[in-house]
């Protein structure tokens, strides 16, 4: 990107609200500690960081020696600052960093390994209020000297850090006492209230994930046998090998895994067996609960992105959920009337079910568009609408990616009928179409034309673009002899 391209894009960074700026950063930060799109990442983080702490201007020397006391604006300035910094989220963003990635946006129930954003906030008031009131004026007053980079930021954070895992144990922990409903009753939800033991165990085990993280590679493409045992070796530190920490553990291995469903070889190799009540009764068995549940959150994803009709990058969402299903079949013994079992059949029958639907509709509306009017009922500068065009275009490739994952997904039956119904309805309509040019009125040509323009670019999704461009120069020659014999007259 030139210099113009830069500044254009601080420009439209610095439109965004606060929140939205710190939702950015983290996870572009995100996606560096993951290896993904690293160029484009730093190139944004480096604008962004730019908009939020825009760089002092430079300022002269004093010509006197006698030191130069900042002007009375500055000084009010300072505290304003300080607001504007702890209402943007740098302190929680700072402070909570080590559980990014295990945040999710999701309110609902979760699984193991995951944390709700929304609680974090809580959990901050909480910790200033009464939690750890002294370290967390400790940890404010670094951030307000020392900006995000010192030494100081860093040592406060990591005792405030500490310090919350202690309070929040003594509510939530084993050993907790008192009255702790009406204390828990304080902080938050009863969604916050589940979040509390997890943060407080990140937290307290920050070093250790830290060190998982640096020992995992950036990328993990297929999580065969030498891998499983890096992987495993990594995993095999006392304080990750707990039932509560496990989840979090294994969800960084994921987050490197190109194929996340893979984490289930960690168990079956465990366990060393494909039986699910061999795997169940390891440690490691929490690992397919991981996977199953991953799936399903896909599954409602590719569900609400059909509602809106956004198919740019469903065969992404397809594959992953064809391959996923087919690797927990291929590689578990599961049992039908098992949890898991019953878990694996919901999730096929819900992406089922919500591809059926919407591959039943695409035959009807490429007839609506293609089908043929009689001269009298087609008003004068009537044409098909381009955007519809597209949209059944889309859906027609929606249906030809269908193909492909047919089988794991339960769409086998309706995606062969409705593919073959396609292409035989679009052969035929676009040479009915082609040889309604020759003839006809006049003033319903326009939309004819329309018509054959909308038929060629189905064809070019059905049949490719060689079929395609033969179907054009029909077209033309159509039009071209209907000119001639309309001079010859």
């Amino acid at each position: 990107m030139g210099q113009t391209a830069h500044e254009r894009l601080r420009e439209y960074l610095g439109q965004l609200p606060p929140s939205a700026q710190s939702l950015l950063m983290r996870e572009f930060e995100r996606a560096i500690e993951r290896g993904q799109d690293v160029a484009v990442a730093t190139m944004v983080l480096e604008q962004l960081r730019k908009v939020v702490r825009p760089p002092a201007p430079a300022v002269a020397p004093p010509a006197a020696a006698e030191p130069v006391r900042p002007p009375a604006a500055v000084e009010v300035a300072r505290p304003q600052a300080r607001e504007e910094r702890r209402q943007s989220g740098d302190g929680p963003r700072r402070l909570f960093r080590p559980l990014e990635p295990f945040l999710t946006d999701s309110t609902g129930s979760l699984r193991p390994g995951q944390i709700r954003r929304a609680s974090l906030l809580a959990v901050w008031q909480w910790l200033g209020r009464e939690g750890a009131p002294e370290r967390y004026a400790e940890f404010d007053a670094a951030m307000s000297a020392g900006g995000d980079s010192t030494r100081e930021v860093d040592m406060a954070a990591r005792k405030l850090q500490l310090a919350a895992a202690e309070a929040l144990m003594k509510l939530v922990g084993p050993n907790a006492t008192g009255d702790r409903q009406r204390l828990l009753a304080r902080i938050g939800a009863p969604s916050v209230i589940e979040d509390l033991l997890p943060i407080a165990l990140v937290l307290q085990n920050r070093e250790a994930l830290d060190g998982l993280n640096g020992r995992l590679p950036g990328i993990i493409r297929v999580l065969g046998d030498s891998q499983i045992a890096s992987v495993t070796e990594a995993i095999n530190v006392p304080s990750l090998q707990t039932p509560a920490m496990l989840p979090f553990a294994l969800s960084l291995v994921m987050q490197r895994l190109a194929a996340p469903w893979q984490i289930i070889r960690l168990a079956t190799k465990i366990a060393a067996s494909d039986d699910e009540i061999r795997v169940a009764a390891t440690p490691f068995g929490v690992a397919v609960t991981i996977a199953l549940n991953d799936l399903a959150n896909l599954a409602s994803v590719l569900r609400a992105d059909i509602r809106r009709g956004h198919f740019s990058n469903l065969g992404d969402t397809l594959k992953t959920l064809h391959d996923g299903v087919r690797g927990l079949r291929t590689e578990l013994d599961l049992r039908s009337e098992s949890n898991w079992g019953k878990q694996l059949t919901a999730i096929r029958a819900d992406i089922s079910n919500a591809l059926q639907s919407e591959i039943d509709s695409v035959p009807g509306r490429a007839r609506r568009i293609l089908r043929q009017r009689a001269d009298k009922d087609i008003p004068a500068g009537a044409g098909v609408d381009a955007g519809e065009v597209e949209e059944v275009a889309a859906l027609i490739e929606f249906v030809a990616v269908c193909r492909n994952y047919a089988s794991e997904l339960a769409i086998n039956e309706v995606t062969l009928r409705t593919y073959t119904d396609l292409q035989q309805y679009v052969e035929k309509a676009t040479e009915a179409l082609v040889q309604s040019l020759r003839s006809g009125d006049a003033r319903a040509r326009a939309y004819r034309q329309s018509q054959v323009s909308a038929a060629i670019r189905f064809c070019h999704v059905l049949f490719g673009n060689d079929y395609a461009q033969l179907m054009s120069r029909s077209a033309d020659n159509a039009m071209n002899g209907e000119r001639k014999s309309s001079r010859a007259g």
